[in-house]
Parts: C-alpha cells; sequence; structure tokens
C-alpha cells in the first residue's frame, strides 16, 4: 500500500493562481469561430465573444491568459488591429495555415475578452520584427491615461480609459520563428526594449506591485545555454541585477511522444505510447530543476518567476483538418498530462510563478472545442476544473510513495503523482494521479498533528482512449469519487486506473 504523508504545519509557497492560465493565438479556430465570433452571428455572444465559451472559461477560474501569441506575435503590428474593422488591414497568416487574417479580433477585442473572463492581461509584443517604437507606442496605447498621441488614438477609437497590462512579454521564441538570435543578442535586445515598456500610471515606489511584469524570452526545453547566457548578459550589463528590469522567465515544453516530426495521433495508441506520452510529460519535472539551478545562480531569492508559458501535447492534426490549425481531440490520456504537468508546477511553485497551457480553444490541448454553434468540454477541461481549488493556495509540503511503471525502460513513469495545497480557510486540496492504465492503488494517507472530520472527493477517470465528441459531450466529465475509507491515523482511498482525483479535507483543529 502506497503511503501519502502530509504536514500542514509545513507551508512551502505560494501556488500562484497564474499557474492556472492559458494561452490564445491567432492560430486555426483558436480566436475566430472558437472564442470571436463577431456582434453579428447568430451564435449568442457579448460584443462579439461567444457566450457559452466565456461562461465555461469563467467556471473554470482562468487567471490569466496570453495573446497574440505565439509566433503570430513576432510578426503582428498591432495598429492593424484597431480603428473601424472595415478599414483594418488583411494578411495572411504565413505561420499558420495560410489563412486570411482580417484583424477583426485586435486590441479592444483581447481587452474585452479579458474584461468579461475577469481575467488578468499578458500580451506579447513583436521584438522578431517590430521596431522599439512599434512596442512602446503599443504600451502607451493601451495604458496612458493621460494626453498623448496614442491615448488619444485609443480615445478616438472608443475607449476613453486606459486598460491595465498585468504582464508584457517581450519577444517570443526569438531563438527560432521570433527571429533565429542568439542568446547573448536577443538580451541585449530584451534589455534595449523592455526599457520603453513604461509604467506610465504607477510611481516608482509601485512598480513592484501595480506595474507591468516583464518576461523574458527563455529556453526551448532543455536548451540550458540560453538560459544562462541570457540572464548573464542582461546581469552584466545592469548596474546591480536584473530586478526591475526583468520579472519572468519562460520555458517552452510540449509533449510529442513520437517526436517533433511523426508527433503520433491524438486517439489512436497503445499502452507503450500511453507510457511514453506520460513519461514525457513527467519530463517538465527535470526542465524545472534544472533551468531553476541557472536562475537560482543569478535569482537566489527567486524574484524572477520561471513562466512556462507555452505547454501541453501536440499531436499530429485530425484526419481531414487543416495541418496549419492544429486542431487535435482530447482523451483521458491529455487529461494525465495536465494533471501529473499541474502537480509538478505546484510543487515547483516557489520558482514557476506562471504557466500557459496552449492553447485555450480548438488548437492543441484545448479545453474547449467547438463546431458551429456546438461546444464541449475537453477530458483537459475537467481536470483544470478540479486543480482550481490550488489557486492562490499554500503548498504543503507532502510525499507519496511511487514506483517507476511503464512497458519499456526508457520511458518509465512515477505511477503516482500528488501535490497537496491548505486554502485560507484551512481546507486541504489533495490532487492525485494514477499513470496505470489498469492497476488499482491503495494509498494510506496521514495528515500529521490532525484528526480529520470531512472528506469529498471527485475524479477525471476511464479507459485511456476515452474523449467527448459532438455527438457524445458527456462520455468524460468530473464524476463522484467515494472509494475512502476513514482510519484512526487518518484515511485510506483507492485510486482506479488512467485516473486523475481531487479530495478535499476538512479537520478539527
Amino acid at each position: 500500500m502506497a503511503k501519502l504523508v502530509i504536514n500542514p504545519e509545513k507551508k512551502i509557497s505560494r501556488i500562484q493562481k497564474e499557474i492556472y492560465g492559458h494561452f490564445s493565438e491567432h492560430l486555426g479556430r483558436c480566436i475566430y469561430e472558437g472564442i470571436y465570433v463577431g456582434e453579428d452571428s447568430p451564435i449568442p455572444n457579448v460584443n462579439g465573444m461567444r457566450t457559452d465559451v466565456v461562461e465555461a472559461l469563467k467556471k473554470i477560474k482562468v487567471p490569466v491568459l496570453r495573446w497574440p501569441g505565439g509566433c503570430f506575435a513576432d510578426e503582428y503590428h498591432w495598429m492593424d488591429g484597431i480603428g473601424p474593422k472595415e478599414k483594418r488591414k488583411k494578411m495572411i497568416n504565413t505561420h499558420w495555415g495560410g489563412v486570411v487574417e482580417d484583424n477583426s479580433f485586435g486590441t479592444h477585442e483581447y481587452f474585452e475578452l479579458c474584461r468579461q473572463l475577469g481575467c488578468e492581461t499578458y500580451v506579447n509584443g513583436n521584438l522578431g520584427s517590430g521596431t522599439v517604437q512599434e512596442m512602446s507606442e503599443w504600451v502607451e496605447y493601451i495604458t496612458f491615461k493621460g494626453v498623448s498621441p496614442m491615448a488619444d488614438l485609443r480615445k478616438e477609437n472608443g475607449h476613453e480609459e486606459p486598460w491595465k497590462i498585468d504582464f508584457f512579454g517581450v519577444g517570443n521564441e526569438n531563438w527560432g520563428c521570433g527571429g533565429n538570435m542568439n542568446p547573448d543578442y536577443y538580451a541585449n535586445e530584451y534589455r534595449r526594449y523592455q526599457t520603453y515598456v513604461r509604467n506610465y500610471n504607477c510611481s516608482q515606489e509601485e512598480e513592484e506591485e501595480h506595474g507591468i511584469k516583464k518576461i523574458c524570452c527563455g529556453a526551448n526545453v532543455d536548451d540550458y545555454e540560453w538560459t544562462r547566457e541570457v540572464l548573464k548578459t542582461c546581469f552584466n550589463h545592469c548596474d546591480e541585477s536584473l530586478h526591475g528590469h526583468m520579472n519572468g522567465l519562460s520555458l517552452h515544453y510540449y509533449v510529442h511522444p513520437e517526436g517533433w516530426e511523426i508527433k503520433g495521433s491524438a486517439t489512436d495508441f497503445d499502452d507503450a505510447v500511453w507510457y511514453k506520452t506520460l513519461s514525457k510529460a513527467y519530463y517538465m519535472d527535470e526542465l524545472i530543476r534544472r533551468h531553476g539551478a541557472i536562475m537560482d545562480e543569478f535569482d537566489p531569492e527567486k524574484k524572477i518567476g520561471m513562466i512556462v508559458d507555452e505547454w501541453g501535447t501536440w499531436f499530429t492534426v485530425e484526419p481531414g483538418t487543416n495541418p496549419g490549425f492544429l486542431y487535435q481531440q482530447n482523451t483521458i490520456r491529455d487529461a494525465l498530462v495536465a494533471g501529473i504537468t499541474l502537480n509538478v508546477f505546484n510543487k515547483h511553485s516557489d520558482r514557476v510563478k506562471m504557466a500557459n497551457l496552449a492553447q485555450i480553444v480548438n488548437v492543441l490541448q484545448a479545453v474547449i472545442l467547438t463546431e458551429g454553434a456546438d461546444m464541449i468540454l475537453t477530458p483537459t477541461y475537467h481536470v483544470f476544473d478540479m486543480y482550481k481549488a490550488h489557486q492562490d493556495a499554500m503548498l504543503l509540503d507532502s510525499s507519496i510513495d511511487s514506483e517507476e511503471i511503464g512497458v519499456t525502460e526508457e520511458f518509465q513513469v512515477p505511477n503516482l503523482t500528488e501535490s497537496v495545497s491548505m486554502a485560507e480557510d484551512g481546507t486541504i486540496h489533495i490532487t492525485v494521479t494514477n499513470a496505470s492504465p489498469e492497476e488499482t492503488y491503495p494509498v494510506e494517507t496521514h495528515i500529521m498533528e490532525s484528526a480529520v472530520s470531512e472528506i469529498n472527493g471527485e475524479m477525471v477517470q476511464g479507459e485511456m482512449h476515452e474523449k467527448n465528441t459532438f455527438e457524445a459531450p458527456d462520455t468524460v466529465k468530473i464524476k463522484e469519487f467515494t472509494d475512502i475509507e476513514m482510519t484512526d491515523g487518518g484515511f485510506c482511498f483507492r485510486i482506479p486506473p488512467c485516473a486523475v482525483v481531487h479530495l478535499t479535507v476538512k479537520r478539527n483543529v
């Protein structure tokens, strides 16, 4: 029997709500059709935003939404997306599908979406093909409340009051689609561009708490040299430290079970590929530890957050769909990837301060799929729904007995992963994953110095290939989990195969 031990007196770090963030790019049907249908659409909407999608996303408490990319960000020129829609420039989206981008969803629409969601804003600026002036003027257009050319232009376009930028990405994937730069060149460009991402509406003393948080482009997967050289260049040219110039350093990692070129089917896989996928998901733990160790050398106080602003599964597109639209189905396997990865993020919440699942609707590991007026929630959505209890809670010290399982030696994964947090009212939230396709595991749970008064459980679970379709939208959903038994020292539960479980525990204190 596995043992889960929790110490409620040892609070490690706050699990920032932004760890449960999302990513929306001008890619395929993510924004157009997925989120934005226009004010004249027969699909119910508020100011062009799909009502059904917005309400579903509000339920999982989306904390922050990254936009407009992605690779699209470094060829996006923001002035193309403001003003009367009929006068906005059209372009070919050369990155994604070769379709016409009519720029009907731009700055005003993005901030309206975030208003409806009640979430923070994360704008990604164009360093790859844009100028310092262009980036500076975008920040001015969005945030300046005084008299200036850009503020006046915003007002002319119908928005008198400024918006708030919570996070600003200075470039995206500048080691690749964002300019094919080397790390020291990018780092110097970062220093130059970020200088003009100004906090117009707060004093220097208020910047740390209320100012724009600036995100530097970090590494692709295990490019540890990029992390070291970017930090080295930035620190060597700062008067005292990097703080004030950089609030976060990004990391991008996608799970391709069959490799970058082949990727593999989202729905047709065997046990070997199941384990390969989950072991690659758990690789996130090593990436965070190793990049985090380099960050610790320059930032031992952990003032700079690791921002995993693109993560998730990336499979071969569904047959018959545009290969540039990256539309894929979502199964129980994706639910396990989400549960394992979110447990890893929680465990590293002293360093990981934000993460953004790619992408929010109709692209890659989406939480929602749409088809015309119809909408379905994916298994990944339901995991985010359960895990929202961790947002802004305190990570507790915990450990679980686990063993490495898999078909081959190369791709092994822990059979069980967990993370535990405490809410402000003292309620303890436990999330556990079972990676085995066939084994049920009993888990003896002990909460130190505590007597448990009440336990409620829920889970996402099913056969590994199960998915939701427009014909059968509720095949995978959150179910009540009751296989729990109180004991003298705590409680036991039996976690079934292919399961992600959330337990809510109240104690006598």
